[in-house]
């Protein structure tokens, strides 16, 4: 049982799964901050759907992280690589996602 001076876990309800974390650039005074999200809704689909309906002010850094199988990495790259071969798919691309794939190519 939890203590009430405990944090929640992070930890998603099914471990072995591909969680994403969205820091999202909120500009001037406000900076950036991690995005929060719903355990159902940290995978990779719901994050392209989520970037492609303008669900973020402008994604600085996306993070995946798998518990179960112990790993954490800097997905920014491979996301921005899928988009760009998605893009064809939508019949607009948003602002905040045209300067997040030139964010992206600029850090990569």
């Amino acid at each position: 049982m939890r203590r009430p001076d405990q944090s929640p876990s992070i930890v998603p309800r099914e471990a072995n799964q591909d969680t994403y974390l969205v820091l999202d650039d909120f500009g001037g005074r406000l900076g950036h901050a991690w995005r929060e999200t719903n355990e159902e809704d940290a995978d990779r689909e719901t994050l392209i759907q989520d970037l492609m309906a303008e669900q973020y002010s402008l994604p600085a850094r996306i993070v995946a992280f798998n518990t179960a199988e112990g790993w954490s990495r800097d997905v920014t790259m491979d996301i921005a690589d899928e988009l760009r071969t998605r893009l064809a798919e939508y019949d607009e691309i948003p602002a905040s996602v045209q300067e997040f794939l030139k964010t992206a190519s600029r850090a990569g």
